[in-house]
C-alpha cells in the first residue's frame, strides 16, 4: 500500500455490480463510526451512469459520476458480471495510481484492473474460481490464489466475497492503527484478522482409498490438532527422512 492515509474513497458501481461486494466496500468505508471514536472516510458511490443494473436484476441510483472520484485517496471497484464498454472507468484507475493514490478491487472486480493495465507485473488476487482465467487473459500479472488479499504498492486486491472486508479491515488497519480496526471488526461482528488463505475453501477431495504407509500417523493426527507438527518431527515419527516424508504426505493425502 502507498504509505498516505486515506481521507476519500470513492466507491465504483458498474453494471453488472454484486450487491455484497458493493455493501461490503461501503460497510468498510461508508458507515460513519465517529460516534465509536473511528474517524470517518469522506466515502461517494460513483458511476457511469445516474442509474445502474446490478448483478441481481434490481436497478440502483448513484449521486455521482467518475469525475467525482478524481481527487480521491482510493477507487475502489467491487465485484461485477463483466459489462463491455468501460474505457472511463480503465482511464479512471490508471489516472489515480499515476497522480499516486491506490484502487481496489473485490472479487472478479481485479479483471478491471487488469484490463487497465495495473497487474502487469505485480502479484494480485481474486476468488479461486477465477484465478486461472485471470492469470490467462493478464499473463504478466502474478496471480496468487492461495491468500485473502494482496497489497502490490498502490493496487489492492481481494478474494472473494467474504475477503473484501478482510481486505477493508486491513486498509482501516494501515491507516489508523490495531485498536480502530478492532473496533470496526467489533462493530461489523468480525475478527480482526481472518488467518489462512483460500487454500482452505477450495473444493479438495478427502482421502477415500487407504494410504499405505502414513494411515496410522494420520489417525493419530486426527487426534492432535491442538499440538503444532513440522515435516521433521513427523518424518522422525515415521522413521524417513524429511524430504521422503515430504513426498510421500503429498502422493498419499494430495
Amino acid at each position: 500500500m502507498v504509505g498516505v492515509t486515506i481521507k476519500r474513497v470513492a466507491i465504483v458501481a458498474l453494471p453488472g455490480v454484486l450487491p455484497f461486494e458493493l455493501g461490503a466496500a461501503w460497510e468498510g468505508f461508508g458507515i460513519d463510526r465517529s460516534d465509536d471514536g473511528i474517524p470517518p472516510y469522506d466515502t461517494s458511490l460513483v458511476s457511469m451512469t445516474p442509474t445502474v443494473r446490478t448483478g441481481a436484476g434490481w436497478t440502483i441510483s448513484t449521486p455521482y459520476r467518475l469525475d467525482h472520484a478524481a481527487d480521491a485517496d482510493l477507487v475502489i471497484i467491487p465485484a461485477y458480471d463483466k459489462p463491455e464498454r468501460i474505457g472511463p472507468v480503465l482511464d479512471l484507475l490508471r489516472h489515480t495510481v499515476d497522480r499516486g493514490a491506490s484502487v481496489m478491487s473485490l472479487c472478479i472486480g481485479a479483471f478491471a484492473l487488469g484490463e487497465a493495465g495495473l497487474l502487469d507485473g505485480r502479484r494480485c488476487t481474486t476468488h479461486w474460481r477465477h484465478a486461472e482465467a485471470l492469470a490467462a487473459q493478464f499473463p504478466l500479472a502474478d496471480v496468487v490464489p492461495e491468500v485473502l488479499f494482496v497489497c502490490d504498492g498502490p493496487v489492492l486486491t481481494s478474494a472473494g466475497t467474504a475477503a473484501a472486508l478482510d481486505l477493508c479491515l486491513h486498509v482501516i488497519r494501515a491507516d489508523h492503527g490495531e485498536e480502530i480496526a478492532r473496533k470496526v471488526a467489533r462493530r461489523m461482528v468480525l475478527p480482526p484478522h481472518r488467518d489462512g488463505g483460500q487454500a482452505q475453501f477450495v473444493d479438495a477431495p478427502i482421502r477415500t482409498s487407504p494410504a499405505q504407509t502414513l494411515a496410522p500417523l494420520l489417525d493419530q493426527l486426527a487426534g492432535e490438532l491442538d499440538r503444532e507438527h513440522t515435516i521433521d518431527s513427523l518424518s522422525q515419527r515415521s522413521a524417513m527422512s524429511p524430504r521422503t516424508f515430504a513426498r510421500r504426505f503429498r502422493d498419499e493425502t494430495g
